[in-house]
């Protein structure tokens, strides 16, 4: 099982950055897809997720209208849009699965329903 995380960066306040989450080695289609992150001295706080047919996404109220979260189940690929970056995003980003029988299910926010991890990219905003 491998959740392959890429496309952080260094970018400056009010850019934009891509991520990609790679899945192999389970049913990509049957979990959904979440997104944390983790800064400094903090805990790993939830971002956003997408339900496994990606028509049901949840956010963290701060990134709503910035960040935009899909995935392509033919890929399986997630991917974690980001615009309007801040230097409070800075951050470890991380991708997880969670099974999850239905197909459209709200993505949970606890990391503990969370079964397999990716490796993380880190996000650096400057001012």
């Amino acid at each position: 099982v491998q959740l392959q995380a890429s496309g952080g960066g260094l970018v400056q306040a009010g850019g934009s950055l891509r991520l990609s989450c790679v899945a192999s080695g389970f049913t990509f289609g049957s979990y959904t897809l979440g997104w944390f992150r983790q800064a400094p001295g903090k805990e790993r706080e939830f971002v956003a997720g997408v339900s496994r047919s990606g028509g049901r996404t949840y956010y963290v109220d701060s990134v709503k209208g910035r960040f935009t979260v899909s995935r392509d189940n033919a890929k399986n690929t997630a991917y974690l849009q980001m615009v309007s970056l801040k230097p409070e995003d800075t951050a470890l980003y991380y991708c997880a699965a969670d099974w999850e029988p239905s197909m459209t299910a709200t993505p949970s926010s606890r990391r503990i329903a969370y079964e397999y991890w990716g490796q993380g990219t880190q996000v650096t905003v400057s001012s």
